[in-house]
């Protein structure tokens, strides 16, 4: 995800790439809500959206933006994002078309920045490529797992990475970076907010079809087992801290079980937070806030939070938890 508020001076041509002139077009909406594609379902509308389904489309919409100095929030699957109930003032976008295609050939697997991390599991699996089992545990995007360097079961998208297309939001222009110039680390890269991931390069293993779906089968079990399925939730709402999990000491601060409202710490594992039916994002606000000032007082350890809160919250409260 990436939030960019634009200031730069704009000429008599980018004046014509307007926002009046692109919801004229239809590539541009008005007051849509947007929370409904988070994992939380909650959240407000965002004064403009644009789902881009190609470079051109997108090079069109940051332009305009450009002209109208309109701050930009980059959503893709929502599965790491909180909506401000109040929404977002500003733009919008998602990446759809053309930014959803895989394609497999040999050992590397080209993949657009929209693509479910699930389904590009299940995809290269499917070919008899081994190697991206794991991204069937993370409800991502192939491009927030660049930006974020996403991970799990032992491996992040660093060690499969070979390239990544980036298209600058401010400029225009696309270029190839390599992991080496990403500086990726935990769940983190150097990428600046106006770098869009468009796309990425991954390399895979010789692997059997049935060997790779039967380690996609096995980690899917894991998820069912241990984490709360069939729930609104935005999977791990804290970044593990160095040599420990944000999980263990949230159970060891006995927060397990606490709510804030219609939002609860999960039973199953303490770094899910479940969004009941009448939870609102200023509850989820509020719980993540509880919680990390609790464990903060109980540990001593500061936990940070790998939930991006978009959009304008009331100030905690530092109420207490039921």
């Amino acid at each position: 995800m990436s939030w960019l508020p634009y200031s730069r001076p704009i000429g008599a041509r980018e004046l014509m790439h307007t926002f009046e002139s692109l919801i004229a077009r239809g590539l541009l909406a008005e007051n849509v809500p947007i929370g409904r594609l988070t994992t939380y379902k909650l959240g407000g509308v965002s004064r403009f959206f644009a789902e881009v389904l190609d470079l051109e489309d997108l090079s069109e919409v940051a332009k305009a933006a450009m002209a109208e100095t309109t701050p930009i929030l980059v959503i893709g699957r929502g599965s790491n994002m909180l909506i401000s109930d109040r929404g977002f003032d500003g733009l919008t976008l998602r990446l759809g078309g053309s930014f959803t295609k895989i394609e497999i050939s040999g050992s590397t697997v080209v993949a657009g920045g929209a693509v479910a991390l699930p389904h590009l599991a299940r995809q290269t699996a499917k070919a008899g490529r081994g190697g991206l089992e794991w991204c069937v545990g993370v409800p991502g995007s192939v491009g927030g797992a660049v930006a974020m360097n996403a991970g799990c079961f032992g491996t992040e998208t660093v060690d499969v990475l070979l390239d990544a297309t980036i298209f600058d939001l401010a400029t225009g222009v696309t270029s190839m970076r390599g992991p080496s110039t990403l500086a990726m680390t935990y769940r983190n890269s150097d990428l600046d907010p106006e770098d869009l991931v468009v796309g990425a390069t991954f390399r895979t293993d010789e692997s059997s079809t049935e060997a790779a779906e039967a380690r996609i089968s096995e980690i899917t079990r894991w998820r069912r087992d241990n984490q709360p399925g069939g729930t609104f939730n935005a999977g791990s709402v804290f970044k593990n801290p160095p040599g420990d999990a944000a999980g263990r000491l949230i159970d060891a601060s006995r927060l397990k079980g606490r709510r804030y409202g219609d939002v609860t710490v999960s039973e199953r594992h303490a770094n899910f937070f479940v969004a009941g039916p009448g939870a609102t994002a200023q509850d989820v606000y509020q719980l993540v806030k509880v919680v990390q000032a609790e464990v903060l007082e109980s540990t001593g350890i500061y936990l940070e939070p790998e939930l991006r809160m978009v959009g304008q919250f009331e100030p905690s409260d530092n109420g207490a938890l039921a």
